[in-house]
């Protein structure tokens, strides 16, 4: 590939905000997904206002260079990974923020990391509920990208039911302004949204406007264990058929022993699978709630079932379900699956999940935010043995093509990126990607944004 003259781009920005440092390239091939086939982009542009990214873009546009927009690098499905010959831009440094306590709504620039707007709201005494495993390392620009979800995601929503507004640079450098402040607005196309979850296919994120709410009331915790994986899948079925908790969290018996070696906080080792419920409802409702629960595990053959309304030791639970990736991840090199299914074939997902890791011989343990179906199954295996990395890669399809039997879907919350989108006409159709690709050429013509991603 002919060398590419960046002195105009150079100059058009602030110094030193092209980089060319083959070594602080090499730091943004890859995310999180670890994608083998990452290639190193040709230059890295860390903007800090929206006039900077469209700067960029323009220059890229007129010269047809592809453009890979990454956020904190936490993809787990390679929709931040680089391509060789590209122009990365990273949001990272893009991290105003604005709390309007009177209409309830953050605005921020997307570099800002979850926690960190979720300690703003705090500050000023409201609370923004989407909380991915991996809220304090994820940016909210990725997170509206993937419209990711998180734990308390059953009873609160995703993402997208936060996003209020978005300023976004298209493929050729204009700037838009979707959506606002206000709560409820029906005036033209729903535009906001179609940007929400479209990892960056369509535009890139320089601005959201979060809505926000009161303060979440103090939670009870309910915590049991089951024998079998299928007992602790039926129990939360029975929990859903009648309330919405907040919260409800699945661990099987490899990631309890796995965060049980990294915590040590007393995990029943023998444990087939763990559930972890909360309640956040006031009074007798919450009460009724947590009887409810306990009921639906019991019945269920839980071994035990645990009750507290101390925030410490609730809060104990459910950081050992945010620790489970880390935790598996030292048993060796995951591959990530994110497939979720309607709430009543969640069982034979779970179930089908251990006959997929049996035929292939591989190890795969499951996490789920259970009270929703999304589950996320991580296969264990090892990259330098060439036959065990065969049999992971042939489970890792296996498990998709599972969830669209199931009336699933092959990502609930981590997006399509660049290593599912081979399974994404299985699920939604030939039509649907054809309106996709549509839509797609349409806003960019030139495939210049994320090329590689869901398409």
């Amino acid at each position: 590939m002919a060398e590419v003259d960046l002195s105009e781009l150079t100059a058009a920005l602030p110094g030193g905000m092209v980089v060319t440092d083959p070594d602080i390239l090499a730091g943004y091939r890859q995310d999180r997904a670890y994608d083998p086939d990452a290639g190193t982009a040709m230059a890295l542009i860390r903007p800090t206002t929206t006039e900077e990214v469209q700067t960029a873009v323009r220059w890229c546009a007129a010269r047809r260079i592809p453009i890979i927009t990454r956020g904190a690098g936490t993809s787990l499905s390679g929709g931040s990974t680089a391509v060789d010959g590209a122009v990365m831009i990273s949001t990272e440094k893009m991290r105003d923020l604005h709390i309007d306590t009177a209409t309830r709504t953050a605005t921020c620039r997307p570099g800002l990391l979850n926690a960190e707007v979720k300690a703003a709201a705090t500050a000023h005494g409201l609370w923004y509920p989407p909380d991915p495993s991996s809220f304090e390392i994820c940016s909210i620009g990725g997170n509206v990208a993937t419209n990711a979800g998180g734990l308390c995601c059953v009873k609160y929503g995703v993402t997208t039911d936060y996003v209020l507004g978005l300023e976004v640079v298209l493929a050729d450098g204009r700037a838009l302004r979707l959506g606002g402040r206000q709560l409820k607005d029906s005036a033209g196309l729903p535009l906001t949204k179609l940007f929400v979850g479209s990892e960056g296919v369509l535009g890139i994120i320089t601005e959201v406007t979060l809505r926000l709410l009161p303060p979440q009331a103090p939670a009870s915790t309910v915590v049991g264990t089951f024998s079998s994986v299928t007992d602790a899948s039926r129990a939360v079925l029975a929990v859903t058929a009648e309330i919405r908790p907040a919260m409800l969290e699945f661990m099987d018996s490899v990631t309890i022993n796995a965060v049980e070696d990294m915590l040590r906080m007393g995990l029943d080792r023998d444990a087939g699978a763990l559930l972890v419920a909360q309640s956040d409802a006031p009074g007798p409702a919450g009460a009724a709630e947590i009887s409810i629960i306990r009921r639906a595990f019991e019945s269920n053959n839980a071994d035990e079932v645990f009750t507290t309304d101390d925030p410490v030791e609730g809060e104990a639970f459910t950081a050992a379900r945010r620790a489970a990736i880390p935790a598996v991840e030292k048993l060796g090199s995951l591959l990530l699956e994110d497939v979720g299914v309607p709430l009543p074939s969640l069982p034979d997902l779970i179930d089908g999940v251990a006959a997929i890791a049996a035929d292939n011989r591989v190890m795969i343990s499951v996490i789920a935010h259970a009270g929703d179906g999304n589950t996320h199954p991580l296969i264990v295996f090892d990259p330098d043995d060439d036959d065990e990395s065969v049999r992971a890669q042939r489970a890792f399809g296996q498990i998709m093509d599972l969830a669209i039997e199931l009336g699933g879907t092959i990502t609930g919350e981590h997006g399509v990126g660049r290593l599912k989108k081979e399974w994404l006409p299985d699920q939604v159709g030939p039509d649907v990607m054809a309106l996709t690709a549509a839509i797609k050429g349409a806003l960019d013509p030139h495939g210049l944004l994320n090329p590689g991603v869901l398409l």
